[in-house]
């Protein structure tokens, strides 16, 4: 995902839930709300949205004539309980899509999201942001994306409520996307994308 930046000009003033979706809807630009702030989001490089893109694709091929559905990263996604919005890289699900209101631009059930990351994103997709994504009841899988080296973290929901990380490094593994029943490979998830030498981050990294 691009880290989200707070927008000093709402930092004096917490804005509601009610304030931020009355601005969010007339703004040209995209920013996340949480814990009462508003964030603006910052661009992505070219990586980023050949990864996304490639995702995208993938899944939204793979549900033709099939009751699923994914989203890019222009739906929000409400974390009803923390009254939180937040915008995924990749959503998907499977069965009705259930929106917060008629504007239908809140999901509020995804079973599956994915964040592409980069070195500057890296503790934020997997600390703060999971923190939320993980309050939603629905949310069964988690794929947190390296733009920088082939590497994908597949969290998986349990049964007991904890999560099962598996990590792929092998261009030529699949993943299993069994929420929503697709495979990928990484080979299709890094379609186009060319990777820099000396890169700070590696797979497995904490």
């Amino acid at each position: 995902m691009a880290l989200p930046q707070q927008t000093h000009q709402h930092d004096a003033n917490r804005m509601t839930p009610e304030e931020y979706l009355a601005f969010e809807r007339n703004s040209d630009e995209r920013h996340e709300y949480i814990g009462g702030r508003v964030y603006a989001m910052t661009g992505a490089s070219r990586n980023h949205n050949l990864i996304a893109g490639n995702l995208f694709a993938a899944l939204h091929g793979n549900f033709r004539k099939r009751p699923c559905e994914v989203y890019s990263e222009t739906i929000r996604v409400r974390v009803d309980e923390l009254d939180n919005y937040v915008y995924p890289d990749v959503v998907a699900l499977c069965g009705e899509a259930k929106f917060a209101d008629t504007t239908y631009d809140m999901l509020t059930n995804p079973q599956v999201i994915v964040e592409v990351r980069s070195p500057s994103t890296k503790r934020y997709d997997e600390g703060g942001k999971f923190d939320l994504y993980r309050q939603l009841d629905t949310l069964r899988e988690y794929l947190l994306v390296s733009q920088d080296v082939p590497h994908i973290a597949h969290h998986i929901r349990q049964s007991d409520n904890t999560w099962l990380i598996r990590d792929v490094v092998d261009t030529d593994a699949a993943i299993q996307i069994a929420t929503v029943d697709v495979e990928l490979t990484l080979a299709d998830v890094y379609e186009k994308v060319t990777f820099e030498t000396g890169e700070n981050e590696k797979a497995g990294d904490e």
